[in-house]
């Protein structure tokens, strides 16, 4: 069964930007193929792994907490959550485990990535993508897309894609070496920039810093495609006034009253929501319900937010924008705890396996994991599709391409050779 979930595994960075549901149709596959494999195999170790055995406990936790609300429908959709951790097993101890399908599901992310810089600069030159649509309305590009998910889309390519391929190019060490890579990262971040999604543009240069920090090499490419960056910044008034305003007068706006901004408004009535129900949550999905009811147009006094409707009813939206939060409105303070202990528990073989051999492969996948779950950032939800796919992809990616530091249980032929430890320190 192996051959065709591999090939499928290729397909996902176009289903996850061009269709949505066939992405999610695919993830159930997986999973039901990984669990028939698993039953006649007879080999059942992801099941003992820490972290998903508190994955199934969080799972129980907002299920329960889904059962208090009465509805039937948040229950089953709460039940249906383990199909994750189940798929970030099968990419872990199945799909991914040879490097060689790795390396082709790396190509598969890269080609994607260059498509989504493509069409993102043809919207820019011709002020009309190849669907025919402009701007956003808020100014952000589209790229090669219908809505503004080109940002997330190229962060979550470009990272696993390309960063492996500059990385490579830094510790050649060689002119011809640091100019291409430097070449690449200008692309990227001029690119992120036009787009103008702030949180992608953060969270790639934050993943960069920590890649820079851990690769030498890739030091000086990072400071001067920063330095370039900041110059496209300062020359985007007019060359990119829609950029300008996106990126600097409407986050200078939302930084200085952040309580009044849209995720402002959204961190504070999902407080509300917690502090009113902080053991048991509103169940699944219990955020988007519950918004716009009055009862929680209130502040915060506790954090020094005074009473009022912040927004009210129109400052709703479908998820908190956060997953911490998100978990946290389903299933209270306890469901947050274990949330972070989730986290924790997936990062810490990461990190292990990240000691045994740092390659180029390991450090790209292991700091892109820790970006994605990253606390202080703003989110889609984890529950639904592309976010879900680019996300448990990512974090299946990591621990495959750790596992061998990491798993126990491994035959002689998965040893790291050792004159390859350190490579890319």
């Amino acid at each position: 069964m192996k051959k065709p979930v591999v090939w499928g595994m290729y397909a996902f960075p176009l289903l996850l930007c061009y269709a949505l549901a066939p992405a999610e149709i695919l993830i159930c596959l997986i999973v039901g193929a990984f669990v028939v494999h698993s039953a006649i195999c007879r080999d059942w170790s992801w099941v003992r792994q820490p972290w998903f055995v508190l994955s199934v406990v969080l799972g129980a936790d907002i299920a329960l907490a889904s059962a208090a609300t009465g509805s039937v429908h948040a229950v089953v959709q709460s039940v249906l959550l383990l199909r994750y951790p189940v798929f970030v097993a099968a990419m872990a101890f199945w799909i991914l485990s040879d490097p060689k399908d790795r390396h082709h599901l790396a190509r598969a992310y890269a080609w994607v990535a260059m498509w989504m810089v493509v069409g993102s600069w043809q919207q820019y030159l011709w002020g009309r993508n190849i669907m025919g649509y402009g701007r956003w309305e808020d100014g952000a590009l589209l790229g090669p897309l219908w809505a503004p998910r080109a940002g997330q889309a190229l962060f979550m390519t470009a990272f696993p894609g390309l960063m492996p391929v500059i990385i490579s190019l830094t510790q050649r060490r060689t002119r011809g070496g640091l100019l291409c890579a430097g070449g690449l990262l200008v692309l990227l971040i001029l690119t992120f920039l036009l787009i103008s999604q702030r949180m992608p543009t953060l969270l790639f240069l934050f993943g960069t810093l920590c890649l820079a920090l851990m690769v030498r090499p890739l030091r000086l490419p990072f400071i001067l495609a920063c330095v370039i960056g900041m110059g496209g910044i300062a020359v985007s008034p007019v060359v990119a006034p829609q950029a300008y305003n996106k990126l600097v007068i409407s986050f200078e706006h939302q930084m200085h009253g952040f309580a009044d901004s849209p995720y402002g408004m959204l961190f504070i009535r999902a407080g509300v929501m917690v502090s009113d129900h902080p053991w048991v949550g509103m169940g699944y999905d219990g955020f988007r319900i519950n918004c716009p009811n009055p009862i929680y147009f209130r502040g915060l006094p506790a954090l020094g937010i005074p009473d009022g409707p912040h927004g009210g009813a129109p400052g709703c939206n479908l998820h908190p924008h956060n997953y911490y939060i998100q978990v946290a409105t389903m299933a209270g303070w306890p469901g947050a705890i274990l949330f972070c202990l989730v986290v924790m528990a997936m990062l810490y073989p990461m990190a292990r396996g990240l000691r045994a051999h740092r390659g180029a492969e390991q450090m790209v996948m292991c700091v892109l994991a820790f970006v994605i779950i990253w606390p202080l950032q703003s989110t889609s939800s984890f529950t639904t599709q592309p976010t879900a796919g680019w996300v448990f992809i990512a974090l299946g990616w990591a621990l495959a391409a750790t596992r061998k530091g990491w798993d126990s249980g491994h035959t002689g032929a998965d040893i790291p050779d050792k004159r390859h430890m350190g490579q890319g320190t």
